[in-house]
């Protein structure tokens, strides 16, 4: 199984966005499961459910730190966080989910896929 799909297990097994894509993670990181999803417990709902940063792209940002070893990740960070606008439409959960338009531009399942894949493409 990928990433990818070992994230999406994750948001379905009751981890919200950011845990999800740690939890895919963690092994590579040498996080055990309860310390991954430590990690990613405030980011849940748009981080701290207020509707702000997605949490599956905080999570890949941490997962990105993580990676290379608390080591600067500006440039990295950056297409990250450019490439998940691109794909998702926002990075602001309240916006991805359409709260004040009613149109929803990404679904969750779709924002942590896409948080993963792209931490894949900047390997």
């Amino acid at each position: 199984m990928n990433k990818k799909d070992i994230a999406v297990q994750y948001k379905h097994s009751g981890f919200n966005c950011a845990q999800a894509v740690i939890a895919a993670y963690a092994d590579e990181a040498g996080l055990d499961l309860e310390t991954a999803r430590a990690l990613g417990a405030g980011f849940g709902a748009g981080m701290g459910t207020m509707g702000a940063t997605c949490g599956a792209l905080c999570g890949a940002q941490i997962v990105l730190g993580l990676q290379n070893k608390g080591r600067p990740v500006g440039g990295s960070a950056r297409r990250l966080f450019s490439g998940f606008l691109e794909r998702c439409g926002a990075t602001v959960c309240a916006d991805i989910k359409g709260v004040t338009t009613g149109r929803m531009r990404c679904s969750c399942d779709d924002c942590v896929a896409n948080a993963v894949q792209l931490l894949e493409e900047l390997r």
